[in-house]
């Protein structure tokens, strides 16, 4: 649905953009929308419902491509419409999967064959998507060209004649495999869960107007497919509506590279411009934060492969040689404690999975002055840490700190403000209980 308090409008410097026609308030939400498209990450197939996208330890598996998995025949049955054509194309390239992009480009174009009544209202169409096809490094265009051969490839089955079809169903500039791969790769939204962690790829056209800020006003939370964008500080009529597009727990030229790479434009926001919090990323001295800095490929590495044992033991020993010479607010020292912190959570050590996150909280605080859903659900994990070790007093304060910032980045009715909700009146029960055996 598009909410009223919305409009297009010519951003200065940035192209098309939305801005709020009247006040917003911090925590309010702006606009939640379904995908016109999307799909399960392959690397995720297995654990994620293709329907609902919601993670299960046991899965149906669609017999026919042996790909698409479901929680259970009701969301089979209604994924069906969506899956059938899909499903053919996966099973004429089995036993090779497509890439995330290519499957995501192909329900795009399915669902255009076949459009919905909806699909109008949006403020913003695919024809206006840009490709930035002729800005693109030379490199980078190879690989989606390969990626737009592969997309022919796959639906072939399908759709044989696609030039005359989508010639047909879809827009002038989208009728190209290229320049459609290169509007999907360069417009799609990374679908999380619960926990922040990737699920799969959506789009979502009208939230593509959004523009980018190193320190934005709004921030994406998602409910299964659905994404919601609140409002996280209170928004003045006529103000430009800003989303964050990467991670921004990172120094500026990181930042400033990512964005050009990606997205293709360089960043002038006021964290840019003034290299706002680089100084406190840097804080301690350099010989010592090089050795953190050079080590993080390597622990990344081995995070990749799920070699927790030795992530532990390579993150304790990094974390022990600089001991407080390196502040808990260095970038490269607080990126260590959070793969320690992931290791020993993986490997149940957990009172030492509770230091390593009591460590994170004061730098995320600084790093994070908005509501921002990356520092509520880091409370989050301390807090059960705190909880399941029964240091009940610690737990609920950590929890009522995530409290305060959930209730605006997902809102009173999100599942995972219930979660912490039931948490707290846990806390608060086994504290009465506590007393009173005392009494």
């Amino acid at each position: 649905m598009m909410a009223p308090i919305l409009e297009r409008f010519v951003s200065p410097g940035k192209g098309n953009g939305l801005r709020a026609t009247g006040r917003i308030r911090k925590g309010e939400l702006v606009i939640s929308a379904e995908p016109l498209a999307c799909c399960v990450s392959n690397r995720l197939a297995k654990e994620v419902c293709h329907h609902c996208f919601t993670r299960r330890e046991s899965l149906l598996r669609c017999s026919q491509c042996k790909t698409a998995h479901y929680c259970n025949t009701a969301c089979q049955k209604q994924a069906w419409s969506g899956h059938k054509r899909e499903c053919k194309c996966l099973q004429s390239l089995l036993p090779r999967l497509p890439t995330d992009s290519v499957r995501l480009a192909a329900r795009l174009i399915f669902a255009l064959l076949s459009p919905s009544k909806s699909s109008s209202e949006e403020l913003y169409t695919l024809e206006e998507h840009e490709s930035h096809l002729t800005s693109m490094p030379e490199k980078k265009k190879q690989g989606l060209s390969q990626l737009a051969s592969m997309l022919e490839l796959y639906l072939q089955q399908e759709v044989p004649d696609l030039l005359q079809e989508m010639g047909s169903a879809l827009p002038p500039s989208c009728q190209e495999p290229l320049s459609l791969i290169a509007k999907v790769t360069c417009n799609c939204f990374t679908i999380s869960d619960g926990e922040l962690q990737e699920i799969g790829v959506g789009l979502y056209p009208s939230l593509s107007l959004l523009n980018h800020d190193c320190r934005p006003n709004c921030v994406m939370v998602f409910e299964g497919t659905k994404l919601e964008l609140r409002a996280v500080r209170d928004i003045d009529p006529e103000d430009e509506l800003t989303i964050s597009y990467i991670e921004t727990l990172s120094l500026t030229e990181d930042r400033q590279r990512q964005l050009e790479e990606q997205y293709h434009f360089t960043c002038h926001c006021q964290r840019c411009d003034s290299r706002d919090k680089d100084g406190l990323m840097l804080s301690g001295e350099e010989g010592k934060w090089r050795l953190l800095k050079e080590a993080l490929p390597r622990l990344e590495g081995l995070k990749a492969e799920s070699n927790w044992e030795m992530l532990l033991e390579s993150s304790r020993h990094l974390l022990s040689s600089v001991g407080g010479e390196i502040p808990e607010e260095n970038l490269y020292k607080l990126r260590i404690t959070d793969m320690a912190l992931d290791a020993s959570v993986h490997l149940g050590r957990w009172e030492e999975a509770m230091s390593y996150g009591v460590t994170t909280l004061p730098a995320y605080r600084q790093y994070y002055p908005d509501p921002h859903p990356v520092h509520g659900i880091q409370l989050m994990r301390v807090g059960k840490l705190q909880h399941y070790l029964e240091n009940i007093e610690d737990a609920l304060d950590t929890f009522k700190q995530a409290y305060g910032i959930v209730k605006f980045t997902h809102g009173e009715d999100h599942p995972l403000t219930t979660e912490l909700t039931m948490k707290m009146k846990e806390c608060h029960s086994e504290m009465d209980h506590h007393s009173s055996s005392r009494r």
